[in-house]
């Protein structure tokens, strides 16, 4: 539960947002003690930096904040873990800032990793604003939180069941379709590639498939589900090993989305699939230049075992395909192309239609949730042409990684399928407000947002 809210309280502290340019203006109405106390401690209400303003009898009186715009969200997130434990008030000054944006920013900024130690400290609480969707704000952060627990959470404690039983308890919970299928039940059921990446560790790989709604635009969400990337035969070094218990971060989203948007009652058919495993190394562990007849008949030759998620991607994203999907997105921490190109704060997207990703950035850019698209370049696929299968997992060029990995995923999406791949950090590397070190949810809103639309649309026709 969220516990950085509440309700009216009396004796609230009134937290003031404001944008530099605007701080003179607003010092210009206030007394000559406060004038003097902001401009003694040098306060240019730079985002995500604040000031006690103190109270003749040593309380503190307000708070000033400083933010980069009216719909910021994360200066507010570096309140509630910072500001002494006391209870407090927005009070709008610019008249216009987006107080939906503000609680969730404060939300945000609660968020504490505490399943293997206890809290440091209980978040300051804000009052509610009257004009806010409590709810709304309440499902996004519950969410967040999930997400970025999942993500963080060590594979020891994360695996491929335990990822299967998060997703059965949100079925439960919604009263969602849940279905599973469970080592070499895959290759009776013609998921080869799943198996074959996962067959090597204790923890046997599966595919989590989750249903639910009967009317409205069909939406399928993938998830990569690596609970842990040892790289495989292709070991990885200790250094590019060490963060892998976030390489099941694409499936964190999927769960967190799917969660999300059954909590909201959308009017959409949604499908889950998760294809979850370990990459691991044993005596049956696939090897480099094996070759594997996929899901949809294409045979594929493994160019690195240390790109598995592509593979295990390729099957779920062909069943899905097979049920003509309305929209049809998949998360990945896939490449670390995608990193070096874009940095670890902004996700990459793919998509094959033109319509879906401009709708998409336009919400990305309205959430404050950024985005960066890249190309499907088609002179990139004969990069991945095998001399003795129909396509080659990786290629040989170590250039353009990010794109020849959507263009791997590419051959298992049906061409008229609006398909949106997201390859994505999931992780923070450092902290800022609201942000701690540990796993992200990323994009999320964007796509959200895109979804809520569609849905809403198909009611209007």
């Amino acid at each position: 539960m969220l516990n950085s809210f509440a309700q009216s309280k009396k004796n609230s502290i009134p937290v003031i947002p404001l944008m530099s340019s605007d701080l003179e203006s607003w010092l210009a109405t206030q007394n000559d003690t406060t004038k003097n106390w902001v401009r003694l401690h040098s306060f240019t209400a730079q985002a995500g930096k604040f000031i006690l303003i103190p109270a003749p009898n040593g309380t503190v009186a307000m708070v000033l904040l400083g933010i980069a715009s009216v719909e910021d969200i994360w200066s507010y997130s570096a309140l509630p873990l910072s500001l002494p434990n006391a209870h407090y008030q927005l009070v709008d000054s610019l008249q216009n800032i987006s107080q939906h944006q503000a609680c969730l920013g404060w939300a945000l900024g609660g968020y504490q990793y505490d399943k293997y130690k206890s809290s440091e400290r209980q978040p300051a609480t804000l009052e509610w604003p009257v004009s806010v969707n409590r709810p709304e704000v309440e499902q996004l952060a519950q969410v967040i939180f999930m997400i970025r627990d999942l993500i963080t959470t060590p594979a020891e404690d994360m695996g491929p069941a335990e990822l299967a039983k998060t997703a059965e308890l949100i079925a439960k919970q919604h009263q969602a379709n849940y279905r599973c299928i469970i080592g070499d039940d895959l290759l009776k059921q013609n998921y080869p590639s799943i198996h074959m990446v996962g067959r090597a560790s204790s923890r046997q790989p599966r595919l989590i498939d989750l249903r639910w709604g009967e009317q409205g635009p069909k939406i399928t969400l993938v998830g990569k589900g690596v609970c842990f990337d040892s790289g495989g035969l292709d070991i990885k070094s200790a250094s590019n090993m060490l963060l892998m218990k976030k390489d099941m971060g694409g499936a964190a989203h999927v769960l967190g989305l799917g969660a999300l948007i059954m909590s909201a009652q959308l009017k959409v058919r949604l499908r889950l699939l998760v294809p979850a495993v370990d990459n691991s190394i044993s005596g049956n562990a696939y090897r480099p230049l094996d070759v594997i007849r996929s899901r949809n008949g294409l045979t594929v030759e493994v160019g690195d075992t240390d790109a598995e998620g592509r593979l295990i991607l390729s099957d779920a994203l062909t069943e899905a395909c097979s049920e003509k999907p309305d929209l049809l997105v998949d998360f990945a921490t896939l490449t670390g192309a995608a990193r070096v190109a874009l940095g670890p704060d902004l996700p990459a997207f793919f998509c094959n239609h033109e319509e879906t990703a401009q709708n998409l950035i336009h919400h990305a850019q309205q959430q404050h949730d950024p985005i960066w698209r890249l190309p499907l370049f088609t002179p990139y696929r004969k990069l991945l042409e095998s001399k003795v299968a129909n396509i080659h997992s990786t290629g040989e060029s170590s250039y353009g990684g990010a794109i020849t990995a959507a263009l791997f995923l590419q051959e298992f999406v049906t061409p008229k399928t609006p398909w949106i791949h997201l390859d994505l950090m999931a992780w923070n590397s450092k902290n800022s407000p609201g942000r701690p070190v540990g796993g992200e949810a990323m994009a999320l809103r964007a796509v959200y947002a895109l979804i809520k639309q569609k849905a809403s649309a198909a009611l209007l026709n």
